[in-house]
């Protein structure tokens, strides 16, 4: 396949990543007072949402950093196979889902602490699930440069995978971590967000291979 198919894989992705991340806003209703206590200020109403509030600012982080380093990688795969279509549809399929477990979330964040450990951990395993295929994903392109550049630096290359492998295994205690405690599940998560946020080690300063032509993916 040529550089256009992977195109359109970004361009199908976009489109799934926008509709998620619109869908997170539906979930923080507009309070209607005649619903609440007597003497209750749509002010005091506004503040008690706050859980949907927090749900929604870090599930947009998350889902706009995921956008990024998927649009990040897909300027290194120059071609795309079957297999590479369906892990990105798996991938998707997580992306799209995330609007649920965070809506989940700010439902029961003030609930008993089983509550708050079963939306914790429903947040956080999902976020863990879409890591492991956007890992997989990364791992089956890059596998002996079968989809990427084959001018890319082979450090450049171990560094990337090496980064998405750890980052994977940070999700996964961050999900492990929402039964002991949510909160500091979200913090890691959050952190996790802002790490990934960055440019790989050395990115700024991609080479390619002495003698070697500089191709699409791997300026």
């Amino acid at each position: 396949m040529t550089d256009n198919d992977t195109g359109r894989i970004e361009a199908f992705s976009d489109g799934v990543f926008a509709i998620a991340i619109t869908l997170l806003v539906i979930e923080i209703g507009v309070p209607h007072l005649d619903e609440e206590p007597g003497g209750t200020t749509l002010f005091g109403a506004l503040l008690e949402q706050w859980p949907s509030y927090l749900g929604y600012a870090i599930s947009f982080l998350q889902i706009g950093v995921i956008w990024a380093n998927h649009h990040n990688r897909f300027r290194f795969i120059v071609r795309s196979d079957h297999v590479l279509l369906f892990l990105n549809i798996l991938f998707l399929m997580c992306v799209a889902f995330i609007p649920f477990p965070t809506a989940l979330l700010a439902d029961y964040l003030e609930g008993t602490d089983a509550e708050q450990a079963t939306a914790g951990a429903v947040y956080a395993g999902t976020l863990a699930v879409t890591a492991i295929f956007f890992t997989l994903l990364w791992l089956y392109a890059a596998g002996n440069h079968r989809l990427v550049s084959r001018n890319l630096d082979p450090n450049l290359l171990r560094t990337m995978t090496r980064r998405y492998v750890l980052g994977t295994v940070a999700y996964l205690i961050a999900f492990a971590l929402a039964f002991v405690s949510v909160s500091a599940s979200l913090a890691l998560i959050v952190v996790l967000a802002l790490i990934f946020v960055l440019p790989e080690p050395g990115e700024r300063a991609r080479k390619v291979r002495p003698g070697r032509t500089r191709r699409r993916g791997a300026r």
